[in-house]
């Protein structure tokens, strides 16, 4: 967002974000970024808090942040060959007007030996990112194309953030 000229303070906020069972992807990254933006609002009272959510989902099967090197193993090995979504839930909520938006980007896999998969999951990298790859970093190797926004997969879909935030006056 720095490098978009939008200023903002970062606040991490501590929210479950288990699915709920039959909860729908696209509820669940709305559901997580509206109780982030809430929680962030009870910390800044008077401030427009921006909360979002990703996830990726490779199928019906949502994959969050990897805990370990073989959950990483087997979310690169349900990526390798295959398309997948990320869904980024975004909401900007202040005392008068909340608005939450979900945006998905497609994103298509090359194959991946075994060997790779092992380089990249002891790289470290895959373990602090959602379906266990950043695009922006070494998994980009990986990443054939993708349809939507770069930005959401990394993380962030800066230019919905700039959107509705622009589309925000307090009424």
């Amino acid at each position: 967002m720095t490098a978009a000229g939008i200023t903002f303070e970062a606040v991490a906020v501590d929210v479950d974000e288990t699915v709920l069972k039959l909860e729908p992807p696209g509820e669940h990254v709305r559901r997580l970024a509206l109780e982030k933006a809430r929680r962030g609002l009870e910390l800044f009272p008077a401030a427009v808090v921006v909360g979002a959510d990703t996830i990726v989902l490779v199928g019906s099967e949502i994959l969050g942040k990897p805990r370990t090197a073989d959950e990483a193993t087997r979310m690169l090995h349900l990526l390798s060959g295959r398309e997948h979504e990320v869904l980024t839930g975004l909401a900007l909520v202040s005392p008068r007007r909340t608005v939450i938006e979900v945006t998905r980007t497609r994103v298509w896999f090359n194959p991946m030996t075994e060997e790779e998969i092992s380089w990249y999951v002891a790289s470290g990298e895959p373990l602090d990112k959602a379906g266990g790859y950043g695009i922006q970093g070494l998994g980009s190797r990986f990443v054939d194309r993708i349809q939507g926004s770069y930005s959401n997969v990394v993380g962030l879909p800066v230019a919905l953030v700039y959107r509705l935030l622009k589309g925000y006056p307090e009424k």
